[in-house]
């Protein structure tokens, strides 16, 4: 028999731990991914009211990290890229309709001009 995996656990010391899924009033899902001692980890799903995909990517002691993708409320890509420690690095890519439109580099979240 297979175990259900439990959902929104709190630790002993009321820190948020395990897998959870946040849900906007309506019921709809808002988000659903890992907490490690009350910080996010690992990959996260983020989503819009109408239930299609806000944002995906991974977190490491509650900060961005590695490639995110943004999409659009309607549906299609809106920009990806890569963070470090939470800050943008590297180039960013950013579409509109699915297609590119333009790339801009990054530092530590601030833009580098070309």
């Amino acid at each position: 028999m297979r175990s259900l995996k439990k959902l929104n656990r709190m630790n002993r010391n009321g820190l948020k731990v395990g897998y959870w899924k946040h849900y906007y009033e309506d019921g709809n899902l808002a988000n659903k991914g890992s907490y490690t001692n009350g910080s996010q980890g690992g990959y996260w799903e983020f989503y819009w009211g109408n239930g299609n995909l806000r944002s995906k990517g991974s977190f490491i002691n509650g900060l961005e990290s590695g490639e995110w993708e943004y999409y659009y409320y309607y549906g299609s890509l809106c920009s990806k890229g890569n963070y470090v420690n939470g800050l943008k690095v590297g180039e960013w890519r950013f579409y509109t309709d699915n297609v590119l439109v333009r790339t801009t580099l990054y530092k530590d979240d601030k833009i580098i001009p070309y």
